[in-house]
């Protein structure tokens, strides 16, 4: 009975080991995931132990700082093997020189990883992202990513700190300029596509790079839309709305991550255990490497978590791998080695990772594969990559009104350009452009000079000022985007913009936003605009002559009065750097206007955070939208309802949705659901449309939304043809988070609508069988 005993205990011991091992491979570099796993080892065997914790440190360059702290004497740091890559350094010069620090003065020549954010291109620059996103074309924004990872590579870059697939549905928040907006499903797509495009199928090719997901995670829902607040949600809400996107990015293979600023649940990201290894590596299966965001670690003591090495060793301990700026695991993770309070196998783990990185990339067969110069001079801002910049730009544009058909534009007569963000090529690249030469890009006064030609005459007024306080103005126009002041009084600018109205046939109207009034740490209370361009735009109305706004923005904008009073108006977001030629392409016609809104615009600001896919309340307003009805859920004073929906954006021409029909109304789990559609361009131009089917849960265990997007098609149809779209719909687009955390579709009825935006219309119904 003894001998059966032992034999039990030993055989269950051996049983829950092996379940160890193997749940170990999940958050860890295992043998079946790894193929460099005898290399890395055999590095790790003849590290010191400042040389391992050398490997997770990620200091800046000093040639651009976004945070509160500068590194020095890196150069001495990398000699001693204290550091594992550098970022915001460009030019395959300067990277070469740093490189070849590591390869041949450092004991044991680790090469370093060169990293930089490149969001929305590198020099060839594209629309902001919320701005990319509005094209709904995943082909395209694929290609873009491709793009830039050619041109970084070509410039030294292997690391890029993108894409940022943070869901958000407060335009109060700066950085919604720089994700792709507010639905899940669209944001996932994006993400997929993103992460295809830097990394592509192979990392060892020179024009491919690593990506890093960001920000892990919810920091999109931050408290009041202020940058760096507090965000606190529940599971299910995370699951179901947040986290998918981010999901996505790790199952298209992304091969790093960066942890967010927030706390979730109450613990900072960055020190996160439940976030960074249960979710994300043993739910997740992530096998790739955490880095924190800029000065991570050290806001852990802002937030009150403890003191320099207590939240050092904490994010170790989390699952961060690699640390950017703070210094906190150079400084601190020794002493915490030598006090227990960190064991040398989560140093060796996190080490691990950043060396099968460097290995994936190619790195240690040749530490300058991307320092190649001729690649330099021949791959990089090449006309072809700036017709395409151009080409994307035209089809992330957002037509919001057209009164009248005002536009296109005739090539002919006198046009009048009138506004601050007429003339300034710093400006066009938008936010998070910082490998972009500003300068080099294309402003809209030469742009609409080189599309008019000799056809037509251009005048121009700057009109006003961005904003009537300057030091608001300074805010929005920093890291050398400016738009100079000239001394001028406000009523000489306004004086001037009547002059050239006076002589114009038509005014377009160039304001909004300034480059910087958007992004990182811009976050606003006003969504509407600058008053000193809400009072010039009044004037150029008053003269009665016909008016288009060009909007730039970087976020949603409450422009009722503006929508109300100008007759067209076209938001081009921020364009990029052939911004000039792509906005003139639009107005004049060359290109039919196709973006769609990928953000709802908020009637004004009490009404944020605001967006299509909510939940209906016990007492909904129902169908008297518009209408205030007492003990309902609106509002006294404005409608319930957004300026211009998710999905929202018009063309030149039309199309009429006809004939939805579903091939079947009941499918099982195995089963599934066609559904076709018919779409008629009955105007007078080809033109694209983006085709959006929603599909409402009638009834569930928990509250569902009113609709969700699952599914959309861009197609292009000519004028007076029809075509007819299919969608397939299973039980897996059925499924979603329950109270229990299980991902579940639930039998029932559910709701197909399909239509040019999220007010979808046309609507079917089918049953989903047990």
């Amino acid at each position: 009975m003894k001998f059966s005993t032992n034999i039990n205990y030993v055989f269950f011991c051996l049983i829950t080991l092996l379940f160890v091992a193997c749940n170990s491979n999940k958050s860890s570099i295992g043998s079946a995931s790894n193929p460099f796993e005898s290399k890395v080892d055999s590095i790790l065997s003849l590290m010191t132990i400042e040389e391992k914790i050398g490997q997770l440190n990620l200091p800046s360059s000093g040639d651009i700082t976004t945070g509160q702290a500068k590194s020095s004497n890196i150069a001495k740091k990398i000699e001693e093997g204290k550091v594992g890559g550098l970022f915001n350094i460009k030019s395959v010069v300067k990277i070469k020189d740093v490189q070849r620090i590591a390869i041949e003065k450092s004991r044991l020549k680790i090469p370093l990883l060169f990293g930089m954010d490149v969001i929305h291109g590198y020099e060839t620059t594209f629309p902001i992202p919320l701005g990319l996103s509005s094209s709904w074309d995943m082909d395209m924004i694929k290609k873009t990513a491709q793009m830039a990872a050619q041109e970084a590579t070509a410039d030294g870059i292997n690391w890029t700190f993108s894409p940022m697939v943070d869901i958000s549905r407060d335009p109060r928040w700066g950085r919604v300029s720089e994700g792709s907006g507010e639905d899940v499903y669209l944001g996932s797509e994006i993400a997929k596509a993103m992460v295809q495009g830097y990394q592509g199928d192979d990392l060892t090719k020179i024009n491919t790079m690593l990506a890093c997901v960001k920000h892990f995670a919810l920091y999109g829902a931050s408290e009041a839309g202020r940058d760096y607040n507090t965000v606190d949600m529940s599971k299910i809400r995370m699951y179901n709305e947040y986290l998918p996107p981010y999901k996505a990015a790790i199952d298209a293979g992304v091969g790093s991550v960066m942890a967010s600023f927030n706390e979730v649940d109450g613990i900072p990201a960055t020190g996160n255990k439940w976030l960074l290894t249960d979710l994300l590596r043993k739910d997740w299966d992530f096998t790739g490497f955490v880095v924190t965001d800029y000065t991570g670690i050290e806001e852990m003591i802002y937030h009150g978590v403890g003191n320099f090495q207590k939240v050092s060793a904490q994010a170790l301990t989390a699952g961060v791998d690699m640390d950017m700026v703070s210094d906190g695991f150079l400084t601190t993770l020794k002493k915490s080695l030598e006090e227990g309070k960190i064991s040398i196998d989560e140093i060796d783990l996190a080490v691990k990772r950043i060396l099968t990185a460097k290995y994936q990339l190619g790195l240690f067969d040749d530490p300058y594969k991307y320092c190649d110069e001729n690649r330099a001079k021949t791959e990089i801002f090449t006309d072809e990559n700036r017709a395409f910049a151009r080409q994307v730009a035209s089809e992330s544009m957002v037509l919001l009104k057209n009164e009248n058909k005002l536009l296109p534009l005739k090539k002919s007569g006198t046009i009048g350009l009138i506004g601050p963000l007429g003339n300034t090529a710093v400006n066009m690249a938008g936010t998070w452009s910082v490998a972009t030469k500003q300068e080099l890009s294309n402003p809209l006064l030469e742009g609409l000079k080189t599309v008019v030609g000799d056809k037509a005459n251009i005048l121009y007024a700057k009109g006003s000022h961005v904003d009537y306080d300057l030091d608001y103005e300074k805010r929005g126009t920093m890291f050398g985007k400016e738009i100079p002041r000239d001394g001028r009084t406000d009523k000489q600018l306004m004086d001037e913009a009547l002059s050239i109205a006076s002589k114009s046939d038509v005014i377009i109207a160039a304001l909004g936003e300034s480059a910087e009034m958007s992004g990182e740490s811009s976050s606003k209370t006003n969504l509407q605009l600058p008053l000193v361009q809400k009072d010039l735009l009044n004037a150029l109305l008053k003269t009665g002559k016909p008016v288009v706004l060009v909007l730039f923005t970087g976020r949603p904008l409450a422009i009722v009065e503006e929508n109300k009073n100008v007759p067209a108006i076209l938001n081009v977001w921020f364009p990029g750097s052939e911004a000039g030629l792509a906005i003139s392409d639009v107005l004049f016609g060359d290109v039919n206007p196709s973006g769609k809104l990928t953000a709802t615009f908020p009637m004004n600001v009490g009404q944020v955070p605001i967006f299509y896919n909510h939940k209906n309340t016990g007492r909904p307003l129902g169908n008297k939208e518009g209408k205030f009805e007492k003990f309902k859920s609106n509002y006294l004073d404005v409608r319930n309802e957004p300026l211009y929906p998710f999905g929202y954006g018009l063309s030149y021409t039309t199309f009429k949705y006809d004939n939805l029909q579903l091939n079947t109304t009941k499918i099982d789990n195995k089963g599934s659901v066609e559904v076709s559609v018919d779409i008629t361009n009955s105007g007078d131009f080809n033109g694209k449309e983006v085709v959006q089917l929603y599909v409402q849960d009638v009834e569930g265990s928990v509250t569902r939304p009113v609709k969700e997007l699952k599914g959309f098609q861009k197609v292009e149809i000519n004028k007076g043809k029809t075509v007819t779209l299919k969608f397939q719909l299973s039980e897996n687009d059925l499924k979603f988070y329950n109270s229990n955390l299980d991902f579940v579709a639930e039998p029932g009825f559910f709701k197909v609508f399909v239509g040019t935006d999220s007010n979808a219309s046309l609507s079917a119904q089918f049953e989903l069988t047990k």
